[in-house]
């Protein structure tokens, strides 16, 4: 049997930047935060988020936590 053990976590937040003049489609930029506590909660993050994203000038789309992990045999 495997066991994933996570090792690292990033929390992203993703804005909107504008309209592509060409395509007409929305552009995102995105700012991401490395080395966030691995048993850090959904809600934990929520917090920082509503800490954090008034003090950017854009406006949030979404907002992302990106897992790593390694897989090993148990």
């Amino acid at each position: 049997m495997a066991v994933a053990t996570k090792v690292d976590s990033r929390l992203q937040f993703v804005f909107e930047n504008g309209i592509d003049p060409v395509s007409g489609e929305m552009q995102y930029k995105s700012k991401s935060f490395n080395n966030v506590k691995i048993d850090a909660t959904a809600d934990q993050l929520l917090a920082i988020t509503d800490v954090l994203v008034p003090l950017q000038q854009l406006v949030l789309s979404e907002v992302n936590r990106d897992d790593k992990s390694i897989i090993t045999a148990e």
